[in-house]
């Protein structure tokens, strides 16, 4: 039996008519507020909440900052899963599939 991996999605911080989408740390916060969400459910401790979730990750591609969201997130917390695909069609975010790994660099 093959497990097929989870979809990745590009949220792009540009608007399906190209503009570049403000304020220019959307991705960060995006990320942050999902930042709770990860593999094993809601850690304790000191540094539960230092990072991103693996779920949620902000990145530039091919120079545009952006969101790379796993499509696991959905299984995991569906809540959570809608509320960054309705931020991305609320806010008219172009919505690719993830790019190969070496297009992808860290957003900063």
């Amino acid at each position: 039996m093959t497990i097929t991996p989870p979809r990745q999605l590009f949220i792009r911080g540009l608007t399906k008519d190209g503009r570049s989408f403000r304020p220019s740390d959307w991705a960060e916060r995006l990320a942050g507020a999902m930042s709770s969400f990860r593999p094993g459910g809601v850690q304790a401790g000191i540094g539960a909440f230092i990072g991103y979730s693996p779920y949620c990750v902000p990145r530039i591609v091919g120079g545009v900052k952006g969101v790379v969201v796993s499509e696991a997130l959905r299984g995991i917390e569906p809540m959570a899963w809608d509320f960054v695909m309705n931020f991305a069609r609320d806010n008219e975010l172009q919505v690719d599939e993830h790019p190969p790994a070496d297009e992808v660099g860290a957003a900063g």
